[in-house]
Parts: structure tokens; sequence; C-alpha cells
């Protein structure tokens, strides 16, 4: 008969490896999104840095596993999307109220110290669910309800940023943006952000939406290389996936994607495998003099 202390450590063994495989995945999105918004412009232009703690995924009807700033139409972006959000790892707690955000940020090359048109504003967000956490606007104020994307025709691939900051107790909402229902408009959202008392930025993503052709000669923006992420070698002995062109007009890097499809999977250490290794050579000893 097989001991019990065998099957328990044997059955353990792909969880926890799982769950170590999960978390690196994940750091490895958030890395490859912190790049994009560098090779997109929209750090240092819109934010001054970005260092989330969590992934944020954004799926609408039809349209879902979307990667960083991927080019939707302006009908595809009517409806309200989906939000969730994966801490990087087990060590950050998601806690408290939330205030969310979608700023248009312009083509790339947008002056923002214009400002930006605030699409979506709503305090007092709250995370539900286990990871992936969805995000509920359910019990929150929402300042500006979610205004689909509707770009000049000719204007360019608009950037559209979808952020979630930290909501701390003494936050205070601006005047002017402090009631329910007020209408879609430009604001600045640095500003915001200091005046209100905004907590840390906590993750954020954004898609891009072009109507018709653009005018102009569309600012180029630099490439995203996800062979430059930290991410290992492929069971085969590969490279990781290769880097992607950069992005110009509504074309929009996806190097997130790219890099899952090559079959990149991430390491797990070797003292976690002898550990395992070690734990279940004990059971089966402890199993044979039983």
């Amino acid at each position: 008969m097989v001991s019990l202390s065998l099957l328990v450590s044997l059955a353990i063994v792909p969880f926890v490896v799982g769950q170590a495989t999960d978390t690196n995945n994940t750091q490895f999105q958030i890395e490859a999104i912190q790049a994009h918004f560098s090779g997109a412009g929209i750090v240092p232009s819109l934010l001054t840095t970005f260092d989330p703690e969590a992934l944020l995924t954004i799926s609408y009807d039809g349209v879902s596993a979307l990667t960083p700033g991927q080019a939707l139409t302006k009908t595809q972006v009517a409806p309200t999307p989906v939000l969730a959000v994966t801490p990087a790892n087990s060590t950050v707690s998601l806690t408290g109220s939330f205030t969310l955000v979608m700023a248009d940020a312009g083509p790339v090359g947008t002056d923002e110290t214009q400002g930006q048109t605030r699409h979506w504003l709503v305090n007092g967000v709250t995370l539900t669910g286990s990871a992936p956490l969805n995000v509920s606007t359910t019990d929150g104020v929402a300042i500006t309800s979610y205004a689909g994307p509707a770009p000049a025709q000719g204007s360019g691939a608009h950037r559209y940023v979808i952020l979630l900051y930290s909501q701390p107790s003494s936050f205070a909402a601006p005047q002017g943006l402090d009631t329910a229902n007020t209408p879609v408009s430009v604001f600045n959202l640095s500003d915001y952000v200091k005046t209100s008392g905004l907590g840390p930025l906590v993750a954020a993503n954004y898609i891009t939406v072009e109507e018709g052709t653009a005018t102009f000669t569309p600012s180029s923006t630099a490439p995203v290389a996800t062979s430059t992420l930290p991410v290992p070698a492929t069971s085969t002995g590969g490279s990781s996936a290769a880097s992607t062109g950069s992005k110009t007009g509504s074309a929009a890097p996806t190097s997130t994607g790219n890099a899952q499809q090559s079959g990149a999977i991430p390491k797990i250490s070797k003292t976690f495998s002898v550990e395992v290794l070690f734990m279940a050579g004990l059971a089966t000893i402890g199993f044979l003099f039983n």
C-alpha cells in the first residue's frame, strides 16, 4: 500500500511548479508592457516613470487577450471593457480602493502638457475574486462613465491608456472632477494625480485606435525587443522570442504575444528542483521502511 506521505509529496510537485511558472510568466508580461510604454513614448511623455506591481489585462466583447498597444477599431472599443489584474508575485497585496482612469494620450509625439481627453474616471474601484482579480466599478463613483474612443478622422493612431492607481484614505477629488456623470473633457492626468493625492500606479496597459489614414507622417517609435527581456531559453535550448519591429501609425508592437507563442517557458530554479526531489526521496524512503 502506497504511503500517504509519498502521495502528498508527489501531488504537490506540479502545483508548486505551476505556481512558480505562472509568477515568472506574469513578471515577464509586466516587463514587456514597461518596454512597450517606453517604445510608444508613453514614458516619459505622459508618465515620468512606470514601475507597476501588477499586470492589467483588457478585454472587449469579441476581442480578448489584447497585447500592449493592439490596434482596434472604433466599433470594437465601443462597449465598456472588462479589466483584470494579476499581482506580480505573492508578496504584492492589492487591497483597499483604487482609481481607474482612461486617457487619450494622442498619437506618438503629442505634447502631453496640453492635457488629455478623459474617457473614463471611476473612484472607489475594488478588486474582487482571486488572481486574476476582477476590476469592479460597481460600488465606485463614476466621475466620467466609460466613453469609447473616437479619434478624429486622419488624426493618426491615438494611444488610449488605462491606468489603475491606489486610492488612499486621504484621497480628495479636485473641484470640477468630484461629481458623478461629469462629461468627457480634457484634463491633465499628471495634475489630477498630484492634486487628488492618489497613491502609486499599480498597473496600466494601452490600446491604439485610428480613424481613416493619418494626414501627416506619424512620429517613429523605438522597437520593443523582447530578446532583451529576462526570459530564459526554451525547453529545446533555443533563444527567447525574437524582437519585433517598431510601431508606426496604427500598427502596434505585439512582443508579449509573440514571446508566449514562441514557446518561451519561464525557468524554475535548480535549487527549487533539488528541494522537490529531496522531499520526494524522503517520502519514498519512508514508504519503503514503513
